[in-house]
């Protein structure tokens, strides 16, 4: 979230990784870079492995990464737009600030309307599952370092200090944590041969049932029947999914 940027300078465990020629190198920037690469290599050696490379797998990673892009800025800015549009705003208050809900979502809304427009009727969701868990659960060692995304405070032992005194839950570890075990997950279930599509279905509804809960003891505010934004997008995107599934699991046992 923007708000995090306005900490000061030494707040997180560690917000800037190294030096480069006396230049700080941003942890939370280089971990979101090292997601990307890896993600995209995860996607390519799956691709190559299926015997799946070609135009449309190509056009289809591009679609993933531009509306996820956008996505994961998009419900930033609705969310700080007085901020933004303040007399205080500068560029670097624009491009700071994303978020992982709406880079799935957006990813996946721009792989459908570029299928629709190229009329593209492969899936790819199998090779895009295993290559999305692997690149959040490194983006957010990024958020754990540069101490945003953080937990409520806690009295257990692994609470961490960001920088105001108060140990609080390591939230962004907690989901890095989950997500790599999905990735494993994700490589055993492959091996099964699973459905076109079903793997990305799998980590969807995981991922947004496991958000829906950790939004409990993340630092954010509730709008509307004791729920945060983020647990009204992860209900709905579940119920989404879930339908998905049991539509077609309905279908095919009519043939």
């Amino acid at each position: 979230m923007i708000d995090s940027h306005f900490h000061p300078a030494n707040w997180g465990v560690r917000p800037d990784l190294f030096h480069v020629f006396g230049i700080p190198i941003p942890s939370y920037g280089f971990f979101v870079f090292l997601a990307l690469v890896v993600g995209i290599l995860i996607y390519y050696f799956e691709a190559r492995k299926n015997k799946v490379l070609g135009e449309n797998t190509f056009y289809l990673l591009i679609a993933a990464l531009i509306g996820g892009t956008l996505g994961a800025k998009i419900p930033i800015w609705i969310i700080n737009y007085k901020l933004l549009f303040s007399e205080s705003a500068t560029l670097a208050l624009w491009l700071s600030g994303r978020t992982i809900v709406g880079g799935l979502i957006g990813g996946f809304i721009s792989v459908l309307i570029v299928k629709k427009i190229l009329n593209i009727q492969v899936k790819r969701g199998n090779l895009f599952a295993p290559a999305i868990a692997l690149g959040v659960a490194i983006g957010r060692i990024g958020c754990f370092l540069r101490g945003c995304c953080y937990g409520k405070p806690t009295s257990l032992p692994w609470g961490v200090d960001f920088g105001d005194g108060i140990l609080r839950h390591p939230t962004q570890i907690y989901e890095s944590i989950f997500m790599l075990g999905m990735f494993f997950y994700l490589l055993y279930a492959k091996r099964k041969n699973p459905p076109p599509g079903r793997l990305f279905e799998i980590l969807m509804i995981s991922y947004f049932a496991f958000r829906f809960f950790i939004e409990f003891i993340r630092v954010e505010e509730v709008i509307f029947l004791g729920l945060t934004l983020f647990q009204w997008i992860s209900f709905f995107v579940i119920v989404y999914f879930t339908l998905s599934f049991l539509i077609r699991f309905i279908k095919s046992k009519r043939h």
